[in-house]
């Protein structure tokens, strides 16, 4: 996966999902993220938060490629 996809900015996702990465970062280690497979966190993003399916993929894979 090219990197373009998962290094965002702040302000792109502030600006398309309202948080900060920061935010999603604490959010997606209190849903232990680290132990669950990614289709499921991109689900639960969406279905929790109405995160457009691509920015939790994208959030999801910056994640994973970070605390991995």
């Amino acid at each position: 996966m090219k990197k373009e996809y998962w290094e965002v900015e702040d302000a792109q996702v502030i600006d398309k999902t309202g948080k900060p990465i920061a935010d999603w970062i604490m959010i997606l280690d209190q849903f232990e993220a680290k132990t669950k497979k990614s289709n499921e966190i991109v689900a639960s993003l969406q279905a929790k938060y109405n995160v457009p399916r691509y920015w939790a993929r994208t959030l999801t894979t910056h994640y994973l490629k970070t605390k991995g």
